[in-house]
């Protein structure tokens, strides 16, 4: 991956632009920030290929799809050992409801935000998966009331170009 150095105010455009909206067409996309057509479709190509755009995505309604509750669980891990952790953190890859997951500091090692459709979903993709998952030695689990905010996107303001 690239410093962010080497960014100019076009490649912020353009990554600003694509975190509001993936779907612009090239001349959309390069009408908005101010190039023409195969300067901008260069840009991506090296923006992707410099690591800064991971990917494309539709993001989708959760409870549109009845996938309603939003939990997050805080796991400690009997062994901290590299083999251990690795094992933990490989298995957590297979659970599909896990959408997110992080290694913290403090008190508790992992972080899982979980998606299901009920807490009897939840109370079962426990019981049957998470206290299973490799060296997990307890599971503090909260459930959000209502989403305040939410947001993929990326605080790009606070970059600062090179030219």
């Amino acid at each position: 991956m690239t410093d962010h150095s080497q960014l100019d105010d076009f490649d912020i455009k353009i990554l600003k632009a694509l975190q509001e909206n993936a779907d612009y067409s090239m001349n959309e996309l390069g009408d908005l920030v101010g190039l023409s057509h195969t300067p901008c479709w260069r840009r991506i190509k090296r923006l992707e290929a410099d690591g800064y755009i991971l990917g494309k995505v539709t993001l989708l309604n959760a409870k549109q799809l009845n996938m309603r509750v939003s939990v997050h669980a805080y796991l400690t891990i009997k062994s901290h050992d590299e083999d251990s952790l690795n094992a933990f953190e490989s298995a957590v890859q297979a659970v599909k409801e896990v959408v997110e997951c992080y290694s913290t500091t403090g008190e508790k090692d992992y972080l899982l935000r979980i998606i299901v459709s009920s807490v009897d979903h939840y109370e079962q993709l426990l019981k049957q998966t998470l206290v299973h998952l490799p060296n997990v030695a307890s599971i503090n689990s909260t459930f959000a009331l209502k989403q305040v905010k939410y947001t993929t996107a990326l605080p790009l303001d606070a970059i600062s170009p090179t030219s």
